[in-house]
């Protein structure tokens, strides 16, 4: 029987670019059904003028279309996983997540082949706090510039402001082909990227024929890694309004887990490394978070 599906994203330009990415794969698997993309305005689409931890961080490009799901309007969302919120309603789910880009952040410029090669007084643009923090930890001696809007809008005021470079994530640079502009991929020792970064995830109701629907894209790993990223953050309460970085790396039955939490200031309040069997994963996180705890109130 063919069906006809409603997928609703927000209208930015690398959220329908991950949308169409989603659509096309689908529309291999079920050639005999049909993909309507809904593009829903969320509240971080509509304020430009204030950076998005002033403005309620996590979830302010998740509401409107969550609203949708649950009214029914549309049978599933495309999301970057970053944007999630880490508690969803619970008729809601992640039915799906796509084989993860490489999750790390990387430097570009116009003038200079490294982060590094910033001298002092440089300006370096950046929304997130959690970049800003490992910024000035590294080198104290810069200006973070605040500076959102897409990709290819950041590229574009890096050269009009004059900004010595800009931060992004690889994915997103990737995904809108702006690849060659990538001067420094960043290390993981240099910039812990956060929880979800590079994972393109897919939100529906919790109906069996969705989910059903769904399973053949999901990528197992990328899925388990997003998922002990996304449990250590709920843990430990952080989102866009605070400087933490977290990434699991799984490779066979390796699990690496990186987290770093600061302050604004470049101030490092903890950086923590593990590396263990992937069946270890909750004792990994539980330890992760109590370190934290320890580290935060002593």
């Amino acid at each position: 029987m063919n069906r006809t599906w409603i997928v609703g994203t927000r209208g930015s330009k690398l959220a329908l670019k991950q949308t169409e990415i989603v659509v096309n794969l689908l529309q291999q698997l079920y050639p005999d059904d049909t993909f309507h993309v809904k593009t829903i305005k969320t509240t971080g689409d509509t304020v430009w003028d204030k950076p998005l931890h002033l403005i309620g961080g996590k979830g302010l490009f998740v509401k409107e279309i969550e609203e949708e799901l649950l009214a029914g309007s549309i049978d599933f969302a495309v999301h970057s996983m970053k944007d999630m919120p880490t508690e969803l309603d619970e008729r809601l789910t992640i039915g799906a997540i796509l084989k993860r880009e490489d999750p790390r952040d990387v430097f570009l410029s116009l003038k200079y082949k490294s982060l590094a090669d910033i001298p002092g007084g440089g300006r370096i643009g950046t929304n997130s706090l959690r970049r800003q923090s490992q910024i000035l930890f590294h080198k104290s001696n810069v200006s973070v510039i605040p500076i959102r809007g897409n990709v290819d809008t950041r590229i574009r005021k890096m050269e009009s402001e004059g900004l010595d470079g800009i931060i992004l994530a690889y994915a997103g640079v990737i995904r809108m082909g702006f690849g060659n502009q990538i001067r420094e991929i960043l290390p993981f020792e240099i910039m812990v990227p956060p929880s979800g970064q590079g994972a393109i995830g897919i939100e529906t109701r919790n109906e069996q024929d969705l989910l059903s629907m769904l399973g053949p894209i999901n990528d197992e790993i990328s899925y388990r890694e997003v998922s002990i990223e996304r449990n250590l953050q709920m843990r430990i309460g952080g989102g866009c309004n605070t400087p933490l970085g977290i990434n699991a790396t799984i490779n066979k039955q390796t699990l690496i887990l990186n987290m770093f939490f600061g302050r604004e200031n470049g101030e490092i309040i903890m950086k923590d490394k593990q590396e263990g069997n992937i069946e270890d994963a909750d004792k990994m996180v539980t330890r992760a978070s109590e370190k934290l705890a320890l580290c935060r109130y002593s």
